[in-house]
């Protein structure tokens, strides 16, 4: 009798419990999704200026672009300048410690890059960068 209790109890020791490797796991998971940031892409290829300037921007998240025909692009679809405040209005409520960059063709005019400058600020973003080429490479 003794010999069988003794077998009993070594066959439940060697069994793994999978519950709290899960949990952390899921805990793991929630946290690289809430600290993710989503960069926010215009969608099309612009000849950006060259500047002997230009510095590497660390926390940018929205990008809208201005092509060489005035065209204005975010997140691959084309806007009209009367349509950037309320698009940036929402983005910018999704990440709002991230800032956004233009990225205006060199061919492309100064007053649509000014338009949408000015719709940036009024949704409330202060934190703006014009893309720029590095002359250096």
């Amino acid at each position: 009798m003794k010999k069988r209790l003794s077998q009993i109890s070594t066959t439940e020791e060697s069994q793994i419990e999978l519950t709290p490797m899960l949990d952390v796991v899921f805990i793991m998971l929630i946290f690289f999704i809430v600290t993710t940031s989503f960069v926010k892409e215009s969608g099309i290829e612009v000849s950006r200026p060259n500047a002997d300037t230009a510095e590497q921007q660390e926390r940018a998240s929205i990008f809208i672009a201005i092509d060489s025909k005035g065209h204005i692009f975010l997140q691959k679809r084309k806007i009209d300048i009367d349509a950037v405040r309320a698009n940036i209005e929402k983005l910018h409520a999704e990440s709002p410690e991230g800032s956004v960059v233009i990225q205006a063709d060199k061919q492309s005019e100064t007053g649509i890059l000014v338009q949408v400058m000015d719709q940036i600020r009024l949704a409330g973003v202060e934190n703006i960068s014009i893309a720029a080429s590095s002359s250096n490479n």
